[in-house]
């Protein structure tokens, strides 16, 4: 973070204590939240630039940053199967997404009907995306 960036939040929390003992006006605590945010934005894409531009060099960190980005904060809830029971198991969980997600990607043609599993995988019309091979989920 730059020393400006690093000066705007400080400032930003000074507004704020100033505005819940009422020394300060909302509009004013606003207009400091909207600087600080267009600066973070700044300092972030700046950032982000630097990172793709320099992505031969620097291979680890352009890495992590992405990896950063793409880790899933919050586990999937409970899920409810076909006869409306909850599912507890995560292998029960995976098929119940995978069907869903397979549902949202298959193209129904006229007569077309949906392949089983495991015609699927004797035709090997089944693709495996990256970002669900972690997750253990197929989309067709």
């Amino acid at each position: 973070m730059s020393k400006e960036l690093l000066e705007k939040l400080k400032r930003k929390k000074e507004i704020y204590r100033m505005w819940e003992k009422g020394l300060a006006t909302w509009e004013e605590y606003r207009n400091i939240v909207r600087a600080c945010r267009d600066v973070t934005r700044k300092a972030r894409d700046h950032l982000e630039l630097n990172l793709a531009k320099d992505v031969k060099d620097n291979q680890t960190g352009f890495c992590k940053y992405i990896s950063s980005k793409r880790k899933a904060r919050k586990n999937v809830g409970l899920l409810l199967n076909e006869m409306g029971a909850l599912v507890m198991e995560d292998t029960e969980n995976m098929e119940l997404l995978n069907a869903s997600f397979a549902s949202v990607f298959i193209a129904k043609a006229g007569s077309q009907e949906s392949q089983t599993p495991e015609e699927e995988k004797k035709s090997g019309e089944r693709k495996t995306f990256p970002c669900f091979r972690t997750i253990g989920l197929d989309i067709v």
